[in-house]
């Protein structure tokens, strides 16, 4: 893994070391749009709004009310929530463009469309309570963002539009917070439509993501390395280190060759679907900010080979839990009609690890493997074929759930 790193970092520098790069003259930092910014360059109707949860987070919440293709804005619309993955944001989900971008895609299949935003990213990174610079701010992970934020989200979503369900998609550690969600609230289930879970890692036993499997010593268990590292910010959007990923995934050829060899050491082979034009969209918009607490988890669900809370240490566990290890989320309480897709080349979430869901979930519609065996974990958003591939199918099953075909149907 420290060769890995070593080698990216040698990319950037052999890149920023080109006689053409200059940081400062040859390529003018841009101010990063926000996602309401993106989605009207496109013609489409914009709103952008901020819920409150109870513990005092803000969270920038986007949405495309209707199309400018149907001639909707009037009328009742079913509706959906987006939610993206870890180290990343609503942004996430708007960069294939109104063609082949699934949040465009549901828009102009008359669909009211939210894009969340967990706490703690770019867009979330306020709380009523407590500044962003204390420790305090960043003591959560991908248990809160379930058990809080999206609970928090969907409500406000509900009253907005005067609907009592909605469907909702989630990608990777979207996936991750809507089972904690279904589990530790169970009461949510019944404002889920359907749940379309792109790339899901819930148990991670079997992963085989390099900087899970390499890091699992140190932070699979706690102890000195989760001590020293929790309750903090983890890789901040930073002007410096946007400048330099914004210049390396310029549009311009040989940049835009040492962008791809990056991606690739850094994402694995299995971004190999990926629609290269976006690289330079993708490094303007990411990494969007995490606690190193959801990082942690995910190693520790690695390391414990089971889905279950944040291991703050036989002491605090004690007091949080009032056991020395962490509960395990009971999947049975998820009753909400769930739709899972998995791909054969995804490190992150693999088909091994997926194959213990259905016999635990009450109301699992559909099990989808991808055909394709090289389609991996970012795919999923990011692949030249997702419509084709992902966005239609999840879109029809929506659509046939709105239409009262049932499940058994399908």
């Amino acid at each position: 893994m420290l060769a890995k790193v070593l080698t990216i970092l040698a990319i950037v520098a052999t890149a920023v070391a080109t006689d053409d790069f200059d940081p400062f003259i040859d390529i003018p930092f841009k101010r990063i749009k926000t996602s309401a910014e993106r989605i009207e360059e496109h013609g489409y109707p914009a709103e952008s709004h901020f819920v409150e949860t109870p513990d005092g987070y803000v969270l920038n919440v986007f949405r495309i009310p209707h199309s400018p293709k149907l001639g909707n804005a009037s009328g009742v619309r079913p509706v959906v929530l987006i939610m993206h993955g870890l180290f990343s944001c609503s942004d996430c989900f708007l960069l294939n463009g109104p063609e082949d971008a699934l949040p465009y895609n549901y828009a102009d299949a008359g669909y009211d469309v939210w894009l969340g935003n967990a706490r703690g990213n770019i867009y979330s990174r306020n709380n009523t309570r407590l500044d962003v610079k204390h420790p305090y701010f960043w003591k959560f992970s991908w248990h809160e963002i379930g058990s809080i934020d999206l609970p928090t989200t969907i409500d406000y979503i509900l009253n907005q539009t005067g609907q009592q369900a909605l469907h909702y998609v989630g990608h990777s550690q979207g996936c991750t917070s809507f089972f904690v969600m279904g589990a530790h609230r169970p009461e949510y289930n019944a404002k889920i439509k359907t749940a379309h879970m792109l790339a899901p890692p819930v148990y991670m036993g079997n992963t085989t993501e390099e900087l899970i499997v390499g890091t699992a010593p140190l932070f699979g268990h706690h102890g000195i390395g989760s001590t020293l590292l929790e309750n903090q910010v983890l890789l901040p959007q930073n002007a410096f280190i946007q400048r330099i990923l914004d210049t390396t995934c310029s549009n311009r050829p040989l940049m835009l060759s040492y962008c791809k060899t990056l991606a690739i050491l850094w994402g694995g082979p299995e971004i190999g679907n990926l629609n290269q034009t976006l690289l330079p969209q993708i490094a303007e918009t990411h990494p969007a900010g995490v606690s190193s607490n959801q990082a942690i988890h995910f190693i520790q669900s690695y390391a414990s080979n089971d889905f279950r809370l944040y291991d703050w240490g036989t002491k605090r566990n004690l007091e949080y839990y009032g056991v020395p290890e962490p509960p395990a989320y009971d999947l049975t309480k998820i009753t909400a009609e769930l739709y899972l897709y998995y791909g054969l080349s995804d490190g992150s979430a693999n088909k091994q690890d997926i194959s213990r869901l259905p016999d635990l979930l009450p109301n699992l519609a559909v099990l989808h493997e991808v055909p394709d065996p090289t389609w991996g974990h970012l795919d999923f958003i990011f692949a030249t074929e997702v419509k084709k591939v992902i966005n239609d199918l999840v879109l029809d099953y929506s659509k046939a759930y709105d239409a009262g075909v049932t499940k058994n149907e399908i």
